[in-house]
């Protein structure tokens, strides 16, 4: 059985870095000395943008098109991502999309856009990392970007809400599962972060108010990659299963209120 706590990563994937939490992921991951595999479902120009980055920090960069809701060809995308770099240390599914429609309104076209995209999507490039992490026999890190809403639901969400709590499920799963192949699996999942899914990329965070979140504002994207920064490093040898919540104290309000609430009267108790 590897030894996790010897685990010196060099090659990372990440998918949907053409931008916000993706993107800086990426850039996170070879500021700490990894080579990474940069996706893109729409925005190629994003993507491209993102390898600059890396290059700049003095690593290597590949790019490919990755569309989760083909679930026969995404394994593909991963295995040849995982060639081009020669090797898989690091998969981190950040790959999501969501929409805001109640139960009763939403369409089955929507409901499987959904699904495929943030849990069949992510089964199949989890599972493509998994079984190339297992064949070169070194351990890795698995590591699925979630929500707060995998814990706590939200109204006009049932798709979203339904995807993020089965892969949460499925990330634990996973550890229980690899850890013989010193393989770990956790899930990070933020709250309301300024990245374009939220409208607000290119926004300071800082100074946005959210009087309904403890931390009393958004999250950068940056604050969210470095949870992921830490995971896939060898300082999180003994951390495996587990679902780290990066939400500005968001959870301990619910997060209807978190986003909802217009001023600080609940402060006062």
């Amino acid at each position: 059985m590897p030894d996790t706590s010897n685990f010196t990563p060099t090659a990372a994937i990440v998918t949907a870095s053409d931008s916000g939490i993706g993107k800086a992921t990426a850039v996170a991951l070879a500021r700490a000395g990894l080579d990474v595999g940069v996706t893109w479902h729409t925005d190629r120009a994003g993507a491209e943008g993102t390898a600059e980055e890396v290059r700049s920090l003095g690593r290597r960069a590949v790019v490919r098109q990755l569309d989760t809701t083909e679930l026969h060809a995404a394994a593909g995308v991963i295995d040849d991502l995982a060639g081009e770099l020669g090797g898989l240390d690091v998969f981190v599914n950040n790959a999501g999309t969501g929409a805001n429609a109640k139960f009763l309104d939403m369409g089955i076209d929507d409901w499987m856009r959904i699904l495929d995209t943030n849990l069949n999507g992510a089964f199949v490039c989890l599972q493509a990392a998994a079984r190339y992490m297992v064949r070169a026999g070194g351990g890795g890190r698995l590591i699925a970007v979630s929500s707060v809403h995998e814990f706590q639901p939200r109204v006009g969400s049932s798709a979203y809400d339904a995807s993020k709590h089965g892969l949460g499920g499925l990330m634990k799963t996973l550890a229980l599962e690899l850890g013989q192949y010193g393989i770990t699996a956790n899930t990070v999942a933020p709250g309301e972060i300024a990245t374009p899914m939220t409208g607000q990329e290119d926004q300071d965070p800082t100074t946005i108010r959210r009087p309904g979140v403890p931390l009393g504002r958004p999250g950068h994207a940056r604050e969210i990659a470095d949870v992921i920064a830490f995971l896939a490093s060898p300082a999180s040898s003994y951390v495996t299963g587990a679902a780290w919540v990066v939400d500005g104290g968001m959870l301990q309000m619910g997060p209807q209120a978190g986003s909802h609430l217009a001023g600080d009267d609940w402060r006062q108790g």
